[in-house]
């Protein structure tokens, strides 16, 4: 976990070294300041499920951007940990948005990503434990929409599908994994 934090970290502040042009994802308007990175959190998942999905998006143009994003306590869709169910998995993914549209307070994005998940699932069967190896790398598609609130914080809905490469994943689950949520990010 130290590795991938540190990992995140260095790009972050790699990304941050190389902004140049101050860019909007909705009005394609430079602001004053430097404002091509945005720090997310996906409160949504935070309060339904208790994952923490927190989110880096470098702004590379008026209508791209790469994000990557750290989801502590990974669930598999909007499976429940109720029963003795108990996931014990993170994950990473990369996008790239694409912003669409010329709304002055907020634009439509697709997206493509990838994202690897690791860890174990644990539910109890016959008075034992059963454990389900979580690790699997998916691709996918998504698609929101960000409202821009002020120069520093945007806010607005999102939702992906991914198809999942993992067989033992498809065993107890599926391939195909629905994700979504309502992040806020603050700009800088």
């Amino acid at each position: 976990m130290k590795n991938l934090t540190t990992l995140l970290l260095t790009l972050i502040f790699g990304f941050n070294a190389y902004s140049q042009t101050v860019v909007s994802s909705s009005s394609g308007n430079a602001f004053s300041g430097d404002r091509t990175n945005e720090i997310k959190l996906n409160f949504a998942n935070l309060i339904a499920l208790g994952s923490i999905e927190i989110g880096y998006e470098k702004f590379l143009s008026d209508d791209t951007a790469l994000d990557f994003q750290l989801h502590i306590n990974d669930r598999f869709g909007y499976n429940s940990q109720a029963n003795g169910k108990n996931y014990k998995t993170n994950a990473v993914q990369a996008a790239m948005n694409f912003y669409f549209g010329t709304n002055p307070n907020g634009r439509f994005f697709l997206y493509p990503l990838a994202k690897i998940r690791f860890g174990e699932f644990e539910e109890p069967v016959d008075g034992g434990i059963a454990t389900t190896n979580m690790n699997a790398f998916m691709i996918g598609v998504g698609a929101g929409f960000k409202w821009e609130l002020s120069e520093s914080f945007a806010f607005g809905p999102y939702v992906s599908i991914a198809r999942g490469f993992s067989n033992e994943v498809a065993d107890r689950f599926t391939r195909i994994e629905l994700n979504g949520g309502f992040s806020l990010g603050y700009r800088f």
